[in-house]
């Protein structure tokens, strides 16, 4: 299996202004567990049994992703079991 790193990220484009802090907060952990669920499909991770916070983590840490908490592990798992 090719191990190759996905392509890079879309350009960036700035939030809208004016949103309580909790909504960027929670609009980054969405984005942050989207591509680490994908990230883990990529890899062969493709139930979300399969994907511990140690494995979620690992793969976080091979595509330069700062570790995610708990909370976005578990998003990533709720990703991957409402996306099959």
């Amino acid at each position: 299996m090719d191990q190759t790193l996905p392509i890079a990220p879309p350009k960036k484009q700035p939030l809208p202004a004016g949103r309580p802090r909790e909504w960027y907060v929670t609009h980054n952990r969405r984005l942050k567990a989207m591509r680490l669920a994908i990230t883990l499909l990529d890899s062969g991770v493709y139930l979300p049994n399969q994907a511990h916070n140690r494995t979620i983590r690992s793969a976080a840490q091979r595509v330069g992703i700062h570790p995610p908490s708990d909370i976005t592990c578990h998003m990533v798992r709720a990703f991957m079991r409402y996306n099959r």
